[in-house]
């Protein structure tokens, strides 16, 4: 059974916690791997070389340092850094100055746009890692009603009612030509099952539909399925978007100085789907959400951290926003950064609305 970082912590002794704090704090503002006699320096602990190498090397075996290469100094592994930051962290509180530059730049924003593109910047900017702000989730859409008026040469008119007002029309190619009668028929059975749902759960469950009618291809309900998986245009996965910003910041980075990793990351970035889903893990837990390194189950994130926290307007989460950055990155600064700026976000989209 794996050990939780609090239960790890109490495994620790109180001096083997204060020179593991000292050596992830020194890690993370110098970058090289920390040795004996920076430690006894650091902690002010009247402790000889020998005694901190047996500490460290205690905390080697629990897996949360290494030894990178040759060197005598020790630096965090992924283990390390989650017990840092799960039981360790003494978290900086914003002072006036950084909330009201964050404050500042939000209420420039006069569109949703233009508002997700000024976070994404602040975000870059005050931390000097990647900005990342997803684009907020449509408005939740629920079906009223369905109706099927035939075209002719295998056309078909869809008639959305969604909302209580809004009228959505979409013409449909077909396989082969309906009879009126076949219409009514398949839009009063979608109006019996999905009528007040919402459309992204009734395209989930059309979905669902399709497959179990390939085990059953006398369905009668095989016409209304059919028609409906074009209407709703089912298998094309709601499309989600983010604003990036600052990817070039990861590039001054010693820890991510390697060629061939931060193409991969970058591509990563243009491709966005890995991003997204990992992104979408984070819209469905409330608060900061921080994911080290291969904790993502993305490769090309191995090396980095992503520190997200949701935003949401009138109880309603509507996206996410963060920060990409290095394993090594000041999480004491960075977490309040995004926790802050997300709670703005959310007020200033409600006065835009």
């Amino acid at each position: 059974m794996s050990r939780t970082p609090r239960t790890v912590a109490l495994q620790l002794s109180e001096r083997s916690l204060i020179l593991f704090r000292a050596l992830v704090e020194h890690f993370i503002h110098g970058g090289l791997p920390v040795g004996s006699r920076t430690l006894a320096r650091d902690t002010g602990l009247d402790l000889s070389p020998a005694t901190i190498r047996n500490v460290m090397a205690d905390l080697e075996d629990m897996g949360l340092v290494q030894s990178p290469h040759t060197s005598a100094g020790r630096v965090p592994t992924v283990r390390g850094y989650r017990l840092f930051v799960d039981s360790l962290l003494r978290m900086h509180t914003l002072g006036a100055p950084e909330l009201q530059r964050i404050a500042r730049e939000l209420d420039r924003g006069e569109s949703v746009q233009m508002l997700m593109q000024l976070t994404s910047s602040m975000l870059s900017e005050v931390t000097q890692l990647a900005g990342i702000v997803m684009l907020p989730r449509a408005a939740q859409q629920s079906l009223r009603q369905i109706e099927f008026v035939a075209l002719g040469d295998n056309r078909v008119l869809v008639i959305l009612v969604v909302n209580e007002h809004e009228i959505q029309n979409r013409i449909i190619q077909t396989a082969r030509p309906y009879k009126p009668s076949e219409l009514q028929q398949a839009a009063n059975y979608l109006n019996s099952l999905y009528s007040g749902r919402d459309l992204q759960a009734v395209r989930t469950e059309l979905l669902g539909e399709l497959k179990r009618m390939k085990e059953d291809v006398n369905s009668i309900m095989q016409t209304a399925i059919e028609i409906a998986q074009k209407a709703f245009d089912v298998g094309e996965p709601a499309k989600g978007d983010y604003v990036l910003s600052g990817q070039t910041n990861l590039m001054g980075v010693t820890d991510l100085l390697n060629v061939d990793k931060l193409r991969r990351l970058f591509e990563s970035f243009n491709r966005k789907r890995d991003i997204l889903h990992l992104l979408e893990q984070a819209i469905n837990a409330r608060g900061v959400q921080i994911f080290i390194g291969e904790e993502s189950g993305y490769e090309v994130l191995e090396n980095c951290s992503v520190v997200t926290s949701p935003y949401e307007v009138e109880g309603e989460i509507l996206g996410v926003l963060g920060v990409i950055g290095p394993t090594r990155m000041d999480y004491e600064r960075v977490i309040p950064i995004v926790d802050v700026t997300a709670k703005m976000l959310g007020s200033a989209l409600n006065s835009l609305t």
